[in-house]
């Protein structure tokens, strides 16, 4: 395997995470605080590994990445990013040690959005720029990643959106450059627009860029350690409802509405889907609220609303403690965590178009039990589903469900109860942010948890973010043979 095209792309991919470290610089001497010194320590250490990836190696035009080292670029890309981007942290006045700032850094990489920082508010200014920074970055990573780069590895069904002009791993970089032009222009768009009106609902001018961030990248990292609820204020709250729908759609979508075609969104089946599951959940959420807690159908509605969207989208934003609604809303809310968005969003989970073709088999396997002799064949979009995408989904939700039981087994080991293991293992591998109970729950962090337990959950982000296929298969001996 030739490894320089790969270093070369980390050596970039590194001195544009060090560009970035100088906008919370910038924000902090702005505002005197100190911690500016510590940003700039943080990109110059980043700038020299990254740099000096660049002057070792070299990418030729004639040069393409294999299928292998795609698989080691997208694994690599976000490990190194996750690594360096704790530097500020780890050198900024927050108190973090090398566990909790890696932590606090992948979380934000991988747009899940579970802290270990007990009081948001004694941050400075830069800290929590560069914790909205990580998960905007990770936000538009991700939806290149699922839009050029999974497709064309065959990850877990995605190659169902691989397009006819890139059909090889050969086309990996030029594909993923051409989306990434167009996607920044809408993505930081729709930052723009989204701080505006939260602006606009009543938030501070710094509240309103951060949270945007946060918002459309379906991260979840707020300036409040009560999150949303400090804020305690409807408008922002159904602002940020929105945001959160916009960033759980395919941006493939928006880049054709950027060209006039709105069909594309709205004859799209699994955004049709996601709709009308997050309508089915907040009803029964609503109900249950007015009927166990007798609040007001107003409040019910938009307490359901907002934890609904929140979950259902991976963001992790909070507006009240809903592990204490008790009964099926909490049963429903844990379930929101593995559903996820839609494929080629900044979301996570197993997503929805992957429970549309595991629908789609279901009912074939019903028809040839009345039918065997029958040619039976499923649809998606009005598309045939190949028979290696639904062996793909299949497979993926199998494997996600085994790691999901072998994450709560590991953080239960480290000595978690069984609804802090369960809740932390969902929350981690879909990438949502908190968990259940009184330790992880919406009202508490990840602060208290062991080192151990921090490291397993950090893997978790990485595994879940990647789409876990990407991530496994570097472990089979094979993949590192001639």
């Amino acid at each position: 395997m030739l490894l320089s095209p790969v270093f070369h792309i980390l050596g970039l991919l590194l001195s544009l995470l060090a560009g970035a470290m100088v906008i919370p610089a910038i924000v902090d001497y702005t505002m005197g605080y100190d911690d500016w010194t510590a940003f700039l320590a943080a990109s110059a250490i980043t700038l020299f590994f990254g740099f000096g990836l660049l002057l070792s190696t070299r990418l030729r035009a004639d040069e393409h990445l294999g299928l292998r080292q795609a698989f080691l670029l997208t694994n690599a890309a976000w490990i190194l990013i996750g690594l360096f981007g704790a530097l500020p942290f780890l050198l900024a006045d927050t108190g973090m040690g090398l566990t909790n700032a890696v932590f606090e850094s992948i979380s934000g990489i991988t747009t899940t959005g579970s802290t270990v920082i007990p009081v948001i508010e004694a941050m400075s200014p830069g800290v929590l720029v560069w914790r909205a920074l990580l998960q905007w970055l990770g936000g538009i990573g991700i939806i290149v990643m699922a839009l050029a780069v999974l497709p064309m590895l065959s990850v877990g069904g995605m190659q169902l959106f691989k397009t006819e002009s890139y059909e090889t791993p050969d086309k990996v970089v030029p594909r993923a450059a051409e989306l990434a032009g167009g996607i920044s222009l809408v993505y930081g768009g729709l930052t723009l627009l989204w701080s505006l009106m939260l602006y606009s609902a009543g938030l501070p001018f710094f509240d309103a860029i951060t949270h945007a961030m946060t918002t459309l990248a379906t991260g979840g990292f707020s300036t409040r350690t009560m999150s949303i609820g400090a804020f305690d204020n409807a408008y922002v709250e159904w602002v940020i409802i929105i945001g959160m729908i916009v960033g759980s759609l395919p941006f493939a979508h928006y880049l054709a509405i950027t060209r006039g075609g709105w069909s594309r969104l709205t004859k799209d089946p699994q955004v049709r889907w996601f709709f009308a599951l997050l309508t089915l959940i907040a009803v029964l959420i609503t109900w249950q609220l007015m009927l166990s807690h007798e609040l007001r159908l107003s409040e019910s509605i938009r307490l359901s609303v907002f934890n609904t969207v929140s979950m259902i989208t991976g963001t992790g934003y909070g507006s009240a403690d809903f592990g204490a609604w008790g009964g099926s809303a909490t049963v429903l809310l844990l379930m929101c965590m593995f559903i996820g968005g839609c494929a080629g969003s900044t979301t996570c989970g197993i997503k929805m178009f992957r429970f549309q073709v595991l629908a789609a088999n279901a009912r074939i396997q019903l028809s040839r039990l009345l039918r065997p002799h029958a040619v039976v064949i499923a649809y998606y979009n009005k598309r045939a589903i190949p028979e290696t995408v639904i062996d793909a989904v299949m497979g993926f939700f199998y494997l996600y469900i085994l790691c999901f039981v072998v994450v709560a087994a590991l953080l239960g080991l480290t000595g978690l109860d069984l609804e802090t293991a369960l809740s932390g293992a969902a929350t981690s591998i879909s990438n949502v942010g908190p968990g259940l109970g009184d330790t992880i729950g919406p009202a508490g962090n990840f602060d208290s948890l062991s080192i151990m337990a921090k490291w397993v959950l950090c893997a978790a982000m990485v595994i879940g973010r990647l789409e876990l296929f990407t991530v496994l298969v570097m472990l089979a001996p094979g993949f590192w043979r001639r």
